[in-house]
């Protein structure tokens, strides 16, 4: 069993950038694929970025390409999302998500019901 616990959401103005952390559980975070998702309030669930497991490959929603990165830390079972130049249209709760021995192709990576873990989520707000 997996546990992701997301961190660092909060309240930024227009133009500001936020730090989000997800903590991963158990023994197979070097072996995950690991994604960001969001969902604002009305709207479906909607991939932000992931990266792979087996070559550390980053993958980005065009909407946040150039703006946000994904990093993880295998020693430290932690990834990240830093979120640059953020615009209210980012708003809504992030959530980190898993897939043991996830795929390494964008089609494989970018699909909720790819992944098999799940995190509560992190609301982040941004106000113009």
């Amino acid at each position: 069993q997996v546990q992701l616990v997301e961190s660092g959401g909060g309240l930024v103005q227009a133009g500001g950038s936020l730090r989000l952390s997800c903590a991963a559980s158990g023994r197979t975070f070097s072996k995950s694929t690991m994604g960001w998702f969001r969902q604002a309030p009305g709207k479906e669930r909607e991939f932000v970025a992931s990266i792979t497991w087996s070559d550390g490959s980053p993958y980005y929603a065009d909407s946040v390409k150039g703006r946000f990165t994904i990093s993880r830390d295998n020693a430290k079972n932690t990834v990240h999302l830093q979120m640059n130049v953020l615009s209210p249209e980012d708003t809504a709760v992030y959530y980190c998500a898993a897939q043991h021995y996830g795929g390494s192709t964008r089609q494989e990576v970018s699909r909720p019901w790819q992944y098999s873990y799940w995190g509560q989520g992190t609301q982040v707000t941004v106000s113009s």
